[in-house]
This record gives structure tokens, C-alpha cells and sequence, in this order.
């Protein structure tokens, strides 16, 4: 990889890129390698639609950002390459159809009207990511998967551990261990007692898809992973986010029917999985910009920077609910993109809508500067956030 006198430090940039700055360019990863930070938004798009741009986090060059080395034999379907990606994501397909996901508003709207009701018989002030914003997406995803929302604390934990950088190696690879361990005895199970649920559908059509063992758990350990964290972030961010734009909360209130163009925006607004589309080149690319990335190099992409870029639309940084968001990339882009992004948007927009009606004046508990913010983790979001009503 050449040299380059402007490289510099990875999280930071990610934070303090300016919008007027999309060139691609050299960054020092954690572990004191370089990458391409890619943040343009049609170079972000191009990435990740390019077959000459791999996943599989096993070739040398990938960057890696988290501190858990990867394990071979353990590659997840979002780390595949076609036209394996695409054999093993069919097995999943039907899980998260439209329909299929359209059939769970009720229960969720249930799940989500009883965790508010707790939240109101405890009284003021509730910490919102502690009373909604974690169990609404970990209860849902339990359901979908087959996990015992009992053992909650279990994933809960292990998960913080493998997507914060400040985990030590040994850390992060003891708690990938660890959920792994926790799925495998639960797919045990689901081979003779199975069930209606992803987990026993996983299992079943394991051998027409040509799935090990392995990587049947390391699908259902990214999907429990990612279907509570990364909710449950945007969650609490959305709801702080209104709270700091009172004319779009407003608006909100006065007219629910705007809930779904404001989970959009929001979404496009955070952006809130930080580090986790990477890639590694197999051939020399030319960008839409004009560098070129060589074989064997690795690229990171900044979706939050591209989703602020003024030529996807405009005033970028300003947030308005009532506006039409096509075509960002909060989700991935391209045949990697999120297959649980429906559910995401219904559990957002289920979540939002009962939490304003249930709460007409609900605000912030605590100033703005006690509002602590999950820096380390690749997933932004937040530690607390105090409410009252």
C-alpha cells in the first residue's frame, strides 16, 4: 500500500470529517494498518456493488476494525462473497419478506405498549434505553430467532464486548466464543424439537443449502447481534434527536401519519453502524473520484458521511421529517444490503408512534452534556437516556 503523509487516525475521522470533504483517502486503523476511508456517496454505492470489492474478512488486506480476530469456519453470510452469499441468504429470505414482517406489527405494537406501560407505573424519570429501547428490538428478534428472551443478559453482554474497540482481543474473541456456544446448544435442540422459528428453519434446510454447523451459528449469532443493537441504538438516538429538534418533534405530535418519512430521515441522519461495511480489493479499482485502490488493499466506508454528501440531496445536515429520503445507505447498499431492514423500520416506527401517544409531553430528564454517548462502540448509540412526563 503506498504511503501518504495525510493518513490519520481511524474513529476520529470517522466523528469530525467535514461534509465538504469526500475525498478518498489513507486512514490508520486500530490495529496499526491503512485502508481506503471511502465516503463519497456514489463511491460508496460503486464499493459496494462491485464484484472486484470482497467481504470475506479472511483475505489479507481486509480491515479489520473490531478486536476479535476472524475465525476461520465461522464466516457469517454478511462476510461471503457470491455466489455463496447468495445460497446461504436464501435460506433466510422468507423470514423477512414484507409479508412475513407486516404478520408481526401486532405483537410488536403489544410488546411495545406493555414495556411503555412499565415504564409509566415505575414514574419518572425512566431511562428510556433501559425501559424501551433495548427490549422492544431483543424481544422481537428472540421471538424471530427462537432465543429465550430470558437469557437476554447473556447476548446483551457479549455483544457490547465484540463491538466495543476498547475490548481487548482476548475479550472479544472470549465473548464470540461464548454466544457461539450459547446458539450451537440451541440449534442442538431445534434438530429433534423444532419450532416456528428462524433458528429450526436454519437448521431444516441446512443440508439443501450445503450450510456446516458452524455457519448456521454464525448466522444466528449475527442476526441476534445485529437485530437488538443496532434498533435499539437508532432508537434511543431518533427519540434524543427529536428532543434536540423541538419543531420536528412538534410536527411529529401534531401528525403521527409522518412517521414513517421520519424514521427514514433518521436513519439517514445517524447512520449509526460506523465501521462495519469494510471490504478488500482483488483487483487494482479505479474510483468514481479518481484513486485507485490496488489488489489487496482494504476499504471502509463512511455510510454517515455519505449519506450527508450534498449531492445525494440537499442541506444534508439539516433534519426534516417531512422529507422524501430515497436511496440512502444506512442499510448497506447493494446484495449485502440489511435483510432485517423492514423489521428495523417497523419497530422504529411502531416504537416512536406509541412512545409520543402514550407520552404527549414527554422530555429529556437530565441536561444535554449528562447524555453519554457510546464512542467506542462501531455502533453508535447511547449509554442513558433519562426521560420524564
Amino acid at each position: 500500500m503506498e504511503d501518504s503523509s495525510t493518513s490519520t487516525t481511524f474513529i476520529p475521522i470517522l466523528e469530525q470529517m467535514s461534509l465538504a470533504d469526500a475525498t478518498a483517502r489513507l486512514v490508520d486503523l486500530p490495529d496499526g494498518t491503512r485502508a481506503w476511508l471511502v465516503s463519497d456517496y456514489d463511491e460508496v454505492r460503486a464499493v459496494l456493488t462491485d464484484p472486484r470489492f470482497s467481504a470475506d474478512d479472511q483475505l489479507p488486506g481486509y480491515p479489520r476494525m473490531l478486536p476479535a480476530p476472524p475465525a476461520p469456519g465461522a464466516m457469517s453470510f454478511l462476510r461471503m462473497d457470491a455466489p455463496r452469499h447468495g445460497a446461504v441468504r436464501r435460506v433466510l429470505t422468507p423470514s423477512f419478506t414484507m409479508r412475513r414482517i407486516e404478520r408481526m406489527r401486532p405483537g410488536i405494537r403489544e410488546a411495545t405498549r406493555r414495556l411503555i406501560e412499565g415504564m409509566r407505573e415505575a414514574g419518572p424519570p425512566a431511562d428510556l434505553i433501559a425501559r424501551l429501547a433495548l427490549p422492544l428490538p431483543s424481544l422481537v428478534i428472540c421471538q424471530l430467532l427462537g432465543v429465550p428472551y430470558e437469557d437476554h443478559e447473556v447476548f446483551q453482554e457479549n455483544s457490547r464486548l465484540m463491538l466495543s474497540i476498547d475490548s481487548t482481543p482476548e475479550q472479544a474473541t472470549a465473548a464470540l466464543m461464548a454466544l457461539g456456544d450459547y446458539i450451537r446448544t440451541l440449534a442442538l435442540k431445534r434438530r429433534t424439537d423444532p419450532a416456528d422459528d428462524l433458528l429450526s428453519t436454519a437448521v431444516q434446510q441446512q443440508e439443501a443449502a450445503d450450510m456446516t454447523d458452524e455457519e448456521v451459528v454464525a448466522m444466528a449469532r449475527l442476526l441476534l447481534l445485529a437485530g437488538h443493537e443496532t434498533t435499539a441504538n437508532q432508537l434511543g438516538l431518533s427519540v434524543l434527536t427529536l428532543f434536540e429538534h423541538p419543531d420536528q418533534l412538534r410536527a411529529l405530535r401534531e401528525d403521527p401519519s409522518l412517521v414513517k418519512s421520519a424514521v427514514e430521515e433518521l436513519l439517514r441522519y445517524h447512520s449509526i453502524v460506523r465501521t462495519a461495511l469494510a471490504r478488500v480489493a482483488v483487483a487494482d479499482v479505479p474510483l468514481p473520484g479518481g484513486q485507485t485502490v490496488r489488489a489487496g488493499e482494504g476499504v471502509v466506508l463512511g455510510v454517515k458521511r455519505a449519506n450527508r454528501d450534498e449531492r445525494f440531496l440537499t442541506s444534508p445536515g439539516d433534519l426534516d421529517i417531512r422529507r422524501e429520503v430515497r436511496g440512502h445507505v444506512a442499510f448497506g447498499y447493494g446484495m449485502h444490503q440489511c435483510i432485517g431492514q423492514t423489521l428495523a423500520r417497523l419497530e422504529l416506527q411502531i416504537a416512536l408512534t406509541e412512545l409520543l401517544r402514550a407520552f404527549p409531553d414527554l422530555r429529556p430528564a437530565c441536561p444535554p452534556q449528562d447524555i453519554r454517548v457510546r464512542h467506542t462502540a462501531v455502533v453508535l448509540g447511547l449509554e442513558s437516556l433519562p426521560v420524564a412526563w
